[in-house]
């Protein structure tokens, strides 16, 4: 779908051969969330507050860093929290515990990360309530259920809703699918209790809606870790005078490239889809080019990488405004 994806981002004669299917899609969101509101569509509300963390465009906005930042706030703060996920381009459908080891070709590539990054329970099911459900059921002590996207998913109720956007790419053309990346019309974002900018745009004037908090958020980090062994870490540096392939499956790859060009990092990018599953045809490069990736990437590359140094992925953390975090807990009852 790369090749859609280029024209949701500019304008092009495309988006007015797809428009009407657009129009279309829109029509069946909008009533089924309707139907969701009414209660003829049955949702399910769990013993603890849901925070969903999601977005309202199709890709990658930076949802997964924001979560973990979000779990780390809330243990810090006192609370028990957990994570549910879809654990998108797995296989599992029932709900089940993810660990650090477990495979990302059954929970997905984020549910992985996310338990590794995250100290706290992680659970994945196409039933986002269901996964919830059983989640509860293993860990009477949780207290706080954050719900890695699933905006859209109606199915569970939530208590606050954070929607993450990309300030590089933002709405793209404003239009839904298939002719624009927007799952929700820009106006669902006045129904939200805040709003991320990953990567700090300012949006042009009527774009955000005005009375919704908007906070800035930034991926920091400089370390590389090696996929074989992951304590071992370098600095940019390390790479000066090598062969570099820069590898990304990600939402929006462009933005991991840049961040290795401000390492200045000399490197040829290899750009896949989002959750691209990796082939050793993929990453069949000479035995001494250096490859970098993210850590989603990484993640679903252990088992490609080479018994050498030669890989590595770049380990990044949210930077958020700790405003986000007091309007949590207010909106949790700590505040």
């Amino acid at each position: 779908m790369r090749w859609l994806e280029a024209y949701w981002y500019r304008l092009a004669p495309l988006h007015l051969v797809l428009w009407p299917l657009s129009l279309v899609f829109g029509v069946i969101a909008s009533v089924r969330r309707l139907l969701y509101r009414r209660g003829l569509l049955a949702s399910v509300r769990l013993r603890v507050p849901v925070v969903v963390v999601g977005n309202i465009n199709v890709g990658g906005t930076g949802k997964t860093p924001c979560v973990i930042w979000l779990v780390s706030w809330l243990l810090e703060h006192g609370f028990n929290p957990a994570v549910i996920s879809r654990g998108y381009r797995g296989t599992s459908r029932e709900p089940r515990s993810v660990t650090p080891d477990s495979d990302p070709a059954i929970v997905g590539d984020e549910a992985v990360l996310l338990a590794r990054r995250c100290k706290c329970p992680v659970w994945v099911g196409k039933s986002r309530a269901a996964a919830g459900q059983a989640l509860l059921s293993a860990h009477a002590t949780c207290d706080v259920l954050i719900s890695d996207d699933g905006l859209q998913h109606y199915a569970l109720e939530r208590d606050i809703e954070v929607v993450v956007l990309d300030g590089e790419r933002g709405g793209g053309n404003g239009m839904l699918l298939p002719a624009g990346p927007l799952r929700e019309p820009m106006r669902r974002l006045a129904e939200v209790d805040a709003l991320i900018i990953n990567g700090g745009a300012v949006f042009p004037p009527g774009v955000l809606p005005a009375d919704v908090p908007v906070f800035d958020m930034r991926l920091d980090g400089e370390t590389f870790y090696a996929l074989r062994a992951p304590h071992q870490e370098v600095g940019p540096d390390h790479f000066n005078g090598s062969d570099v392939r820069a590898v990304a499956a990600i939402g929006n790859p462009q933005r991991f490239f840049n961040r290795l060009h401000d390492f200045g990092i000399t490197f040829t990018a290899h750009a896949f889809p989002d959750h691209h599953v990796f082939s050793p045809a993929d990453c069949a490069f000479d035995a001494k080019t250096i490859v970098l990736m993210t850590e989603k990437d990484a993640v679903k590359c252990e088992r490609l990488a080479r018994e050498s140094d030669c890989w590595w992925a770049l380990r990044v953390d949210a930077a958020m405004d700790p405003a986000l975090g007091e309007l949590i807990l207010h909106k949790l009852g700590k505040r």
